[in-house]
């Protein structure tokens, strides 16, 4: 039985952002814009200074005129949950005829008088962040196929972005290559996968199993990490997900301005070096073979000089392909790839 969870929403959608004013609580809408960009219509924040991304700025009127069929909120807060505050806004927008979507833990149904706002409208209240109801626990077997899978030294580095980064690319290149999606954002860009952080901690590496199985020989999973083994707050998901994937490859994720971890200000961000031997020691467990094959570097705060001179002194250091993914595409890592096939 497939119990990979499988989403179907109604675009273009109007991305909802409430007032947060960092872009890492706003990082669901920015992946939706960054790619699915023809299905955004724009975006409706309740705060002149709050993020922006670079979309045109609609209520909920105005998005309804430019034919929006859902609302999508694009606020990733910690811990999940939804601000009450919202609930009026969202209303209205279900009774103006859209969708809703959300990728938080609060069920949709639980905002006050949504689930009426909804039926009375017609349209739709959709929970990405549900796992299946029944998972199997890991079993630890050999699959066929290939894996890599993003592992990151904290949260919110870049390992979505890296993931379908590094498919699209193999894919360009004629490989047989699918994103596969672990959480919220990664479920509405592919359209399907299992949201890993909402799954029951026993269900963890099993849940892997179900989004990677058995494929051709030559067929390519990139998996989509979450959390990091040295954030005490998301650990436990990404030791799951580590020994469920049972990767072939690594690619470690890292943002080059962070100094601390995101949820837990008092650890510092490990070293990339420390990063890659402790995700390979664990990984190890579930496939001896597993190698690192590079460095995806978040260097979107960094000047051109600063960026150039960072990843080429890490590449030196690691002997690996150091690379932002955005800007330099990933090539270099589909080379090191096909050095293992």
């Amino acid at each position: 039985m497939n119990q990979v969870t499988t989403i179907k929403l109604s675009p273009p959608y109007l991305i909802f952002l409430g007032d947060v004013a960092d872009l890492m609580s706003a990082k669901t809408g920015a992946g939706l814009v960054q790619w699915c960009p023809d299905m955004v219509v724009g975006q409706y924040r309740t705060s002149d200074t709050g993020v922006d991304l670079g979309v045109p700025d609609l209520n909920i009127e105005q998005a309804v005129e430019a034919g929006a069929k859902s609302l999508v909120i694009g606020v990733a807060l910690v811990g999940g949950a939804m601000s009450q505050q919202w609930a009026p806004l969202l209303n209205k927008a279900a009774l103006a005829g859209l969708d809703i979507v959300s990728g938080l833990h609060t069920d949709l149904a639980d905002i006050p008088g949504l689930a009426d706002s909804a039926k009375q409208a017609g349209v739709k209240l959709i929970n990405v962040r549900r796992a299946p109801a029944t998972l199997p626990i890991g079993n630890g077997r050999k699959r066929s196929g290939k894996r890599v899978l993003m592992v990151g030294t904290d949260c919110a580095v870049g390992k979505k972005y890296s993931a379908l980064a590094l498919s699209k690319a193999m894919n360009e290149r004629g490989m047989a290559a699918t994103f596969r999606a672990t959480g919220q954002t990664g479920l509405m860009i592919a359209g399907s996968g299992i949201p890993v952080d909402s799954v029951i901690a026993d269900f963890i590496s099993g849940a892997a199993e179900v989004i990677s199985p058995d494929n051709r020989d030559d067929h390519w999973d990139i998996i989509e990490g979450q959390g990091s083994l040295f954030n005490p707050s998301y650990s436990g998901v990404s030791l799951g997900l580590l020994h469920g994937s049972q990767p072939d490859a690594i690619v470690v994720c890292h943002d080059a301005s962070r100094e601390f971890v995101s949820s837990c200000a008092d650890y510092r961000l490990p070293s990339v070096k420390q990063c890659i031997q402790l995700n390979l020691d664990c990984a190890r467990i579930t496939n001896p073979d597993v190698v690192c094959i590079g460095v995806c570097v978040n260097t979107s705060k960094l000047t051109v000089e600063a960026r150039q001179a960072y990843l080429q002194q890490l590449s030196e250091e690691l002997e690996l392909p150091c690379i932002d993914p955005i800007l330099d595409g990933c090539n270099a890592l589909v080379d090191k790839i096909l050095t293992l096939n």
